[in-house]
């Protein structure tokens, strides 16, 4: 059942009053979104990038997209048949089909970050057994640790059940961004728009996947947001700068997804997609400085960039004047 999303400013702040600060409580064994891999002080970012995709290549992944949203980082985005393979088996899987190698240089000392399997499958309600993938990439990139909770702890079924509070949406509560007479009408629209940099964008990756569990054809879009100016609250930056506090970094939370799926395109929202990245992020306080209220403007802000991206209206029914 679709939630009731708020929009106006009064219902944004009576929300604010019942958010609590751990969204979900505690649980032995649990899981995290990022692994640092390992950090590295005598070498630059490029050659870095370089010799991880290599590595990648090797292990027989395929780099399929790099990304820089602001300076001193970079991404890389991978995938291999068997990722492709998962996302087809799940209902919407192509949100799983994809990982992300983060290199970031904080203090003067770059970290070699990935997103873990284990968590995104999860948190994509993905019907996959990632665990030879995850042992692959600790063989291939190492493992330090894992990292991006706190000392929140989540299990697999806190995160198949995801949402961060009272309100706020949960995987099944995606942004539908426009509808199409076709797939191919969508992929067509979305790779040209992406092409003349609609909404200040930059197409990081196009991957095509098949059907899913349900028959509907998916094909997945990593889009960079370089936002219009340094206020425009979509861009990477501009969220990165105020939310991403911690040590390690949450660089490989980017790059934002757009999903062709079926006949019409979809993003997660950003309330659930910025958040089962910092899932232990306070409200309104905290010693750093980093709330989700500093980035309030920021869900309907990506949502209406990736909408513009997509062809769709940013005006939303019942809103018209």
């Amino acid at each position: 059942m679709k939630l009731f999303r708020f929009s106006q400013p009064i219902v944004q702040y009576l929300c604010l009053l019942v958010l609590f600060t751990s969204p979900i409580a505690t649980a032995e064994d649990g899981l995290k979104p990022f692994v640092l891999a390992t950090t590295i002080t005598d070498k630059s970012i490029s050659e870095i990038s370089a010799e991880v995709s290599a590595k990648l290549e090797n292990a027989g992944f395929e780099v399929i997209g790099q990304h820089s949203p602001y300076e001193d980082s970079a991404i890389l985005v991978f995938s291999n048949p068997d990722l492709r393979d998962l996302a087809s088996r799940s209902v919407r899987g192509g949100y799983g089909a994809t990982l992300r190698v983060s290199l970031t240089s904080n203090e003067g000392i770059i970290e070699l970050a990935y997103t873990n399997p284990f968590y995104w499958a999860n948190a994509y309600r993905m019907q996959a057994d990632v665990e030879s993938v995850a042992t692959q990439l600790k063989s291939v990139l190492g493992f330090e640790q894992a990292f991006g909770t706190g000392n929140l702890s989540l299990t697999a079924n806190d995160l198949r059940k995801y949402h961060y509070t009272f309100l706020m949406e949960y995987f099944d509560d995606p942004s539908v961004l426009n509808y199409f007479d076709s797939h191919q009408q969508g992929v067509s629209i979305i790779r040209d728009n992406l092409a003349n940099q609609v909404a200040a964008s930059t197409q990081v990756f196009e991957l095509a996947l098949g059907p899913d569990a349900d028959g509907k054809q998916m094909t997945l879009y990593g889009v960079g947001l370089t936002g219009t100016d340094r206020d425009d609250c979509s861009s990477d930056a501009y969220i990165m700068n105020r939310i991403d506090k911690d040590t390690p970094r949450h660089t490989a939370h980017l790059p934002y997804e757009i999903l062709v799926y079926g006949d019409r395109a979809e993003a997660l929202y950003g309330r659930f997609r910025i958040a089962i990245s910092w899932p232990h992020l306070p409200m309104i306080a905290s010693d750093t400085g980093a709330t989700f209220f500093s980035i309030m403007c920021a869900p309907g802000a990506i949502e209406g960039a990736l909408t513009k991206i997509a062809g769709g209206s940013s005006i939303k029914p019942g809103t018209e004047k």
